[in-house]
């Protein structure tokens, strides 16, 4: 999820033999699949006749790709073995056969951000808008509806160039979910965590500190946390480092040990990291 900064789920597949999971098909989400034991042949088709198809679509009817005699087009034919991972895009067909014996994958399934999450944000921003809140005027005659509507279209216009994409997937990102974690005892026990407790942060995706004064600020979830300055440098390293021990993220943060185990302490209490 930290690479591709989507959320992902995981899929285990198991056949035998020569057998097929799946006939020749496409997925609605983008896949990494990790071949895990054994081996499997791929051919990789490619997009059909409608690109980029979502899960919920118009038309899921669209076809493979055909060569002039007919044939599937290949994009792309091998045989995956332990270790090795490939990449199929949304909407790219694709055939997989076992090769014998026992056959395991992992398939890791993500949905990228569209045009359509965009508008969607767009749209809960008219819930602030007045001119969006009033009744349309059904009754009105021809030239106050039209009218009406030009107020709707310019004011629209407006915020969706105010809305740029690079705004929009960092507010996306600001409301990505971490992972759920229990830190007993520190959150709820008076006194810091040793110098080798183990130090973990919970968001999967690193996120943005903001400084105002002697506060800092960070959002995680959806949620916006502030500290007092200090807590930065402290933060800073263990969202870079993701794992350490009091001690060592003492020394990367450039914090006296004592103030660090504080701060790790403060942090567990907002669930911001796992203390061991």
């Amino acid at each position: 999820m930290r690479l591709v900064r989507e959320r992902a789920q995981a899929n285990l597949y198991l056949i035998w033999g020569g057998s097929r999971g799946f006939d020749t098909h496409w997925d609605d989400h983008d896949t990494v699949i990790v071949q895990v034991e054994g081996t499997k042949h791929w051919q990789v088709h490619g997009p059909g006749s409608r690109p980029y198809p979502m899960k919920d679509d118009v038309d899921h009817a669209h076809t493979p790709p055909r060569d002039a005699d007919g044939e599937l087009h290949l994009v792309w034919e091998g045989v995956l073995r332990p270790g090795q991972v490939i990449h199929v895009p949304r909407g790219w067909w694709h055939t997989v056969t076992g090769n014998g014996g026992v056959s395991m994958h992992l398939t890791f399934g993500f949905t990228r951000a569209t045009g359509v999450e965009w508008a969607d944000a767009l749209v809960r921003r008219l819930f602030g808008e007045e001119v969006f809140r009033r009744d349309l005027p059904r009754f009105a005659d021809a030239d106050a509806r039209r009218k009406h509507q030009g107020e709707l279209v310019a004011r629209m216009v407006e915020l969706a160039e105010e809305l740029d994409v690079d705004g929009f997937l960092a507010e996306r990102d600001a409301r990505f979910p971490r992972r759920t974690s229990f830190s007993l005892p520190w959150p709820v026990e008076e006194g810091a965590p040793p110098a080798d407790a183990l130090v973990e942060f919970v968001p999967i995706l690193p996120p943005p500190l903001s400084r105002d004064g002697e506060r800092v600020s960070v959002t995680v979830g959806g949620r916006r946390y502030r500290f007092p300055a200090v807590v930065a440098p402290v933060l800073e390293a263990i969202a870079e480092h993701r794992r350490l021990t009091v001690a060592e993220l003492a020394e990367r943060a450039g914090v006296e040990a004592g103030r660090t185990a504080e701060v790790v302490s403060v942090l567990s209490r907002h669930h911001l990291v796992l203390v061991r």
